[in-house]
């Protein structure tokens, strides 16, 4: 699996998975599965299975041609709009994508909204259906985030959720929402410093290095000009002025 680079809107970047063609494939099938089984249960409702079916057989269907259109249309627009409903609704992903864990996102750290979806949507004309879904096979493989043309139209990717990120990966840190700040000045360092300073104190503090963690210390200290709180150990220093810096970022 290809890794895509996300950059958040807090100037984070993130690696996911990409989702493996496999898994696109299987998601796909798995939602024809649902609109098939779907169109399956209006076939016998339609068709005089049903007291329903034979009023709408009978007295409508049977009589007029435009009827019988009109309601084959109404009842087949689930199907049509299924994949821009669901992903519209639930955050990039149908029950397909659901299952086998995969989701689309925006490449460009933003959180995608309708006009995307649609876009993906309207280019499955020419992806999937086209050539039986050997244009968007071959865009796929070929393309450096693994999208397809209607990926690449709409500035998004699909990945897979199998391998989440932890929060611990980047320089977020949960903060709750009466959270004091202790120093103030840790707004002078910047997103690369504390993604620095956070990922060697995490690889220090599991090797139980406390030299390297005073280092770290006094390479903070040096940037924001407040040295620790006398109560402060090395380690306390750091993890209060990472949560500082997340604390200012998140209220500014």
């Amino acid at each position: 699996m290809a890794d895509i680079q996300i950059t958040t809107t807090q100037n984070v970047t993130i690696n996911f998975k990409a989702a493996e063609i496999g898994e696109r494939i299987l998601s796909y099938f798995i939602d024809l599965l649902i609109k098939s089984a779907y169109i399956g249960v209006v076939v016998w409702i339609l068709f005089g299975l049903t007291e329903f079916g034979d009023f709408l057989f009978v007295k409508l269907i049977k009589k007029d041609m435009w009827s019988m259109i009109a309601i084959c249309i109404l009842m087949g627009t689930p199907v049509i709009f299924y994949t821009l409903a669901f992903e519209s609704l639930v955050g990039g992903q149908t029950l397909g994508k659901k299952i086998v864990k995969i989701q689309v996102v925006k490449i460009d750290g933003y959180q995608a909204g309708f006009m995307d979806f649609f876009i993906r949507w309207l280019m499955r004309i020419v992806d999937v259906n086209l050539m039986s879904g050997v244009i968007g096979l071959v865009t796929i493989g070929s393309s450096k985030n693994h999208q397809r043309l209607g990926g690449i139209s709409s500035g998004t990717a699909v990945i897979s959720k199998k391998n989440k990120i932890n929060i611990s990966h980047t320089i977020l840190e949960e903060v709750a929402k009466d959270y004091v700040p202790t120093y103030f000045s840790a707004i002078k360092l910047s997103d690369n410093d504390v993604r620095i300073v956070k990922e060697n104190y995490e690889r220090a503090k599991l090797r139980g290095d406390h030299k390297t963690i005073l280092i770290l210390k006094d390479k903070v200290v040096k940037v924001i000009g407040e040295d620790p709180k006398a109560e402060n150990k090395a380690s306390q220093f750091i993890e209060t002025v990472i949560k500082d810096y997340n604390y200012f970022t998140k209220n500014m």
